[in-house]
């Protein structure tokens, strides 16, 4: 028979496996959700960056072999 101490014991490893298990899939969906989208912007501002400055160059390089 499992003593009171041994109840107290599996209670509190339950409740903590649960608040484990929701930290994890709670960092996961964040992560999801908030982290990837953001770094999939910033990486496509920096393409249409490097893209525009790109244009630019070459116009600018274009004007230069027209004067």
């Amino acid at each position: 028979m499992v003593t009171p101490l041994g109840w107290f014991y599996l209670v509190g490893g339950t409740v903590l496996f649960f608040f484990w298990a929701y930290g994890i899939v709670s960092f996961a969906l964040d992560c999801k959700h908030k982290f990837l989208p953001a770094i999939r912007a910033w990486l496509s501002a920096r393409r249409s960056a490097k893209r525009e400055s790109d244009r630019e160059t070459e116009r600018e390089e274009t004007e230069r072999q027209l004067y």
